[in-house]
């Protein structure tokens, strides 16, 4: 093996704290692989969470794989070198399994690499006795893996900690029978998808005409799992490391979910219902945090929505930091901390500009509560605001993309208003992004906005941001969101787009050319309300009846409020498991 390579890994593992190691080795080898940089990799809680889970049974050893960076691909491939585990240095197509957990559409040709420098064959039916059980995890597999279906064997559609031990129990028992009584096995456990079990037939136009099983012991439908005990087993920092977007700070995970109904937002439809960590379980977090590091990151999708928010950060001796904040629900004794905690910039999610179009997402917020908001940290001695937008979602006009402008003038105006008494200012920045139509949202079935009109709009922006005083602003190319797009709204056509993809260095146009498969047919065609969606086969609990008529009473302005967790039955998920199949063939 190359020296470069392993003394790089060296150097990472010596600065670690909490790595385990198995040097006796166990029954069953895991290779846990994160398809993108080590830094990108470990600031992830859902590998750290596995990480732990495996690695506690005394029969699974688990080790870490990530992506190589480009400097060290080239050391790759003059050396010959297999992609290898860091813990012991052992390439990650002698494991037993290779599994993946992915959590951004854009990590996917990192996925195809990943198995190229392995030396796996990418296509699973391509793959021999000699070769791992490569498995796919995180959430791009909870809303629609039909893009990768090619690649994996397994998909574990739901949250891993909740399935984990029984795919290893599994795997164990049937390992030896051969490999498809192992899959046959495998797809017996809720929530886990063998996609060679299952064809999908296509119309003359290109849509879905239905998706056929190929074997009996394959479900119509595969259920999302989810963790019901949220206390149980607290997501949590494993390994502490200085390499890191994070750099040796102790993260937490004290909510998850959220039951707030943003229409454009999957992540907020993929987890619910809503689920939080006991006061008495997050302070015992808050402990461990100050033991390990005297610092603690406090994750969740609203952070603020956390019920006892206040009297967690009361308990909390060192420094805390956030990983999101509503601005009708932050208080200032939440702001003072974070600003005590040497806070410098408070990210911030209008969303939108106008009142019109946050009614039209449901985002539940007004203009009022922005710019208490902005005033609550400017007023703290927090110098910098962070304000994310979204352009292109659905009815959005002229006059909306004017209300950014307007919006961010008068944030603007309230950090004037502090800033003069202290005789110094800090910055705002707007992050703007592209509506992205995701699965399993009430836009779904919409199309995404021309990557020409979206560029427009960015311009349009940067113009006026750059007549306001320290202001200025960022946002992702619409070009590669429209590949996100594509990639979370495909079917499994799309993989052998994938493999060309891979083959050109990441061309797309150059791939769509050697294909012949049309992007815009799944990026910028609105799909009817009766039409066969590539994910209709899961089921995360959410009906499909509901998702349209939130749907519909978004293009009314019609405001949803947010759950009731185990009192209301308006989505689907609180029902009863056993009641789904009934409600869900009359939709």
């Amino acid at each position: 093996m190359a020296t470069k390579l392993t003394d790089k890994v060296d150097m990472l593992l010596a600065a670690e704290r909490g790595t385990i190691y198995k040097p006796g080795g166990a029954e069953i080898a895991v290779a846990l692989a994160y398809p993108n940089t080590y830094h990108v990799g470990m600031s992830n809680l859902g590998v750290h969470q596995i990480y732990s889970i495996l690695n506690n049974r005394r029969d699974t050893l688990c080790e870490r794989t990530f992506l190589p960076d480009e400097q060290d691909r080239e050391e790759y491939a003059t050396t010959g070198t297999k992609l290898f585990c860091l813990e012991s240095k052992r390439s990650a197509k002698e494991f037993d399994i290779l599994a993946f957990s992915v959590s951004f559409e854009q990590d996917y040709l990192n996925v195809l690499e990943m198995l190229r420098l392995a030396g796996i064959p990418l296509l699973k039916h391509e793959r021999g006795s000699g070769d791992p059980l490569v498995i796919l995890g995180g959430i791009c597999s909870f809303f629609n893996p039909e893009p990768l279906a090619d690649f994996f064997d397994c998909i574990i559609v739901g949250e891993g900690e909740e399935v984990a031990g029984e795919f290893i129990d599994s795997y164990k028992a049937n390992r030896a029978k051969g490999r498809s009584e192992l899959l046959r096995a495998l797809c017996r456990i809720p929530g886990v998808y063998v996609p060679e079990f299952y064809d999908v037939l296509y119309m003359e136009d290109g849509t879905i005409r239905e998706r056929r099983r190929l074997d009996q012991a394959a479900p119509e439908k595969i259920v999302k799992r989810t963790v019901k005990d949220f206390n149980k087993s607290p997501a949590a920092t494993v390994i502490l490391t200085p390499h890191t977007e994070f750099s040796d700070r102790y993260l937490s995970e004290i909510t998850r979910g959220c039951g707030r109904h943003c229409r454009f937002c999957m992540a907020g439809y993929l987890y619910l219902p809503p689920r939080n960590l006991s006061i008495d379980a997050a302070g015992k977090q808050a402990e461990k945090a100050d033991e390990l590091c005297g610092k603690i990151g406090l994750v969740g999708a609203a952070i603020s929505d956390y019920p006892d928010i206040g009297e967690l950060c009361a308990a909390i001796e060192g420094g805390v930091s956030v990983s999101s904040l509503r601005a009708d629900s932050v208080s200032g004794p939440l702001i003072e901390r974070l600003a005590k905690s040497g806070y410098k910039t408070i990210a911030i999610a209008p969303e939108e500009g106008s009142e019109r179009l946050r009614k039209v997402i449901n985002k539940g917020i007004t203009e009022e509560d922005i710019l208490r908001a902005a005033d609550l940290v400017f007023g703290s001695n927090i110098p910098n605001a962070k304000l994310y937008f979204i352009i292109g979602l659905p009815t959005e006009t002229q006059e909306d993309m004017d209300a950014i402008i307007a919006l961010a003038k008068k944030v603007h105006e309230v950090q004037l208003k502090h800033a003069r008494p202290q005789g110094k200012i800090g910055r705002i920045t707007l992050s703007v992004n592209s509506f992205v139509p995701k699965p399993f949202t009430p836009f779904q079935w919409e199309p995404m906005e021309a990557i020409e009109s979206l560029n427009r709009k960015q311009r349009f922006l940067e113009k006026a941001v750059r007549k306001i005083g320290n202001m200025n602003l960022i946002h992702d190319l619409p070009k590669w969101e429209h590949i996100q797009a594509l990639l979370s709204r495909g079917d499994r056509r799309v993989g052998e787009l994938l493999r060309s993809a891979l083959r050109h260095n990441g061309d797309w146009k150059k791939a769509s050319k050697e294909t012949q498969i049309d992007t815009d047919f799944f990026v910028y065609r609105k799909r009817g309300f009766d039409e066969v969606l590539p994910w209709d086969f899961i089921d995360i609990g959410v009906r499909k009846e509901y998702l349209r008529n939130e749907f519909k009473r978004a293009l009314e302005g019609e405001f949803t409020p947010p759950c009731k967790v185990g009192s209301c039955m308006t989505c689907g998920v609180c029902r009863p498991e056993e009641t789904r199949s009934v409600a869900d063939s009359r939709e």
